[in-house]
């Protein structure tokens, strides 16, 4: 090999290291093996050997920990996911871009998808489809992606389960602050089960329904709930002796999207209260953790 071409060669090597960090196995990824052939005889340093692993669908970047929240991309617009991913890649996540929803659905089977970016608008089956599928037998967040910007668009989105909308043309930080917001949020709750189409929960003195949305007591005398109760109770049926801050208790057993506030989750606690403590001013179910929220402190059993 000529020494003017070796040594372009190790300036691009050195010059990507500088920049990037590492940048010796990016280069490496582009070097034909003659080129590193020829750095190894000359200079004792095997640039074939710095090949990243990181190249293989799902494994983490240079640099970057295995256990970086893993994004995957769900877009038919290939300029849009790749550029995606690689705006996300520069910001330290790991990001695995899919042209569909087959291709989505075998990503999510193959690897661990913490979060997925869904475009709506897909040919094939569209996104509104794929994200009411998720919500059906995984637990990933979800945001979608659209160019509609109507209320109403958002609102059919939210209800089908996805945790945020963001209309397109968007700016990357946008949706990397968003992406980020979600994480927090859904990584901070407790794994929950879905809403069960059936069966009964056992507590302290009572058992709840789930079929009749009843709450029986153990004298079997029947309680009606109002919507707002019987999800409340049910979202701490299903995480008992965990912490529970307001926000996560709106996120959890209110409607996405609705326009509540704060005081809302106080006023369900306090209904609930009235129903099933035995006194609702010193209660010893449903407990107040000062500055953290609410923890349901009972036993509970499911049948």
């Amino acid at each position: 090999m000529h020494r003017k071409s070796l040594s372009r060669v190790l300036k691009i090597i050195l010059y990507r290291q500088s920049d990037l960090g590492g940048g010796a196995a990016i280069a490496a990824v582009f070097l034909p093996k003659c080129v590193a052939h020829a750095v190894w005889v000359k200079f004792g340093t095997n640039l074939l050997a710095l090949r990243p692993r990181f190249l293989a669908p799902g494994t983490a970047p240079w640099g970057v920990a295995p256990n970086t929240p893993h994004i995957l991309i769900v877009d038919d617009h290939r300029e849009i996911r790749e550029s995606l991913a690689q705006f996300l890649r520069k910001q330290g996540r790991r990001a695995t871009p899919v042209e569909s929803a087959e291709a989505a659905r075998a990503a999510i089977k193959r690897e661990r998808i913490d979060l997925v970016i869904l475009d709506i608008m897909m040919p094939g089956e569209d996104g509104l489809s794929l994200c009411r599928s998720l919500r059906e037998g995984e637990q990933v967040p979800v945001i979608l992606l659209s160019a509609r910007a109507e209320e109403l668009d958002r609102i059919v989105g939210l209800e089908v389960g996805a945790d945020d909308y963001v209309v397109k043309p968007f700016h990357p930080r946008e949706l990397l602050a968003r992406i980020d917001a979600v994480l927090r949020r859904t990584h901070a709750l407790p794994p929950g089960a879905r809403d069960p189409v059936g069966g009964n929960f056992r507590f302290d003195r009572w058992t709840l329904n789930v079929a009749g949305r009843e709450l029986v007591s153990e004298s079997s005398e029947i309680h009606e709930l109002s919507t707002g109760e019987y999800r409340m109770l049910l979202t701490f049926l299903q995480r008992p002796r965990t912490v529970l801050t307001r926000e996560q208790l709106l996120d959890l057993a209110f409607d996405r999207g609705a326009d509540v506030f704060d005081r809302a989750v106080d006023t369900q606690i306090s209904r609930l209260r009235r129903k099933i403590e035995a006194d609702p001013r010193s209660p010893k179910i449903i407990k107040t953790v000062w500055g953290g929220g609410y923890v349901f402190a009972a036993n509970v059993e499911q049948r």
